[in-house]
């Protein structure tokens, strides 16, 4: 018997690559947002210290790693993040859902590289005036 593989390898090695170049990309994007926000980009590449350094940059209390880890509880608190993340580069809650939560391979690039400033937590302007 002759088995052939229908797929071709570039219908495989295509995408792959693709993909590998959009995670590239937004690690290096991460890596640029901790920097701004005075933090080790290097946060970026490690797993589970960067979503607590996410939290941090975001103004919360580092216990909300644990609600990024509980199922369903996780979206809710992404989500929350995503929008104080963006307060403290001075962007409203529409790029925090849009562009960070739903679209963060284009979001954290626009933080990242952009003219985006890091000004602190959502409520720390607040509190200190």
């Amino acid at each position: 018997m002759n088995y052939q593989n229908p797929i071709s390898p570039a219908a495989v090695i295509v995408p792959g690559l693709a993909g590998f170049g959009v995670a590239v990309l937004v690690i290096a994007a991460m890596w640029q947002v901790f920097r701004k926000a005075g933090r080790p980009g290097w946060a970026a590449i490690v797993p589970i210290y960067n979503a607590y350094t996410l939290v941090k940059v975001a103004g919360r209390s580092g216990w909300w790693l644990l609600l990024l880890i509980i199922p369903l509880v996780n979206i809710v608190a992404s989500l929350i993040v995503a929008i104080d993340v963006a307060k403290a580069f001075g962007r409203g809650a529409a790029f925090g859902v849009i562009g960070l939560w739903l679209f963060g391979f284009v979001g954290y690039p626009i933080l990242g590289f952009g003219e985006a400033r890091y000004l602190g937590p959502p409520g720390a302007t607040a509190a200190a005036g």
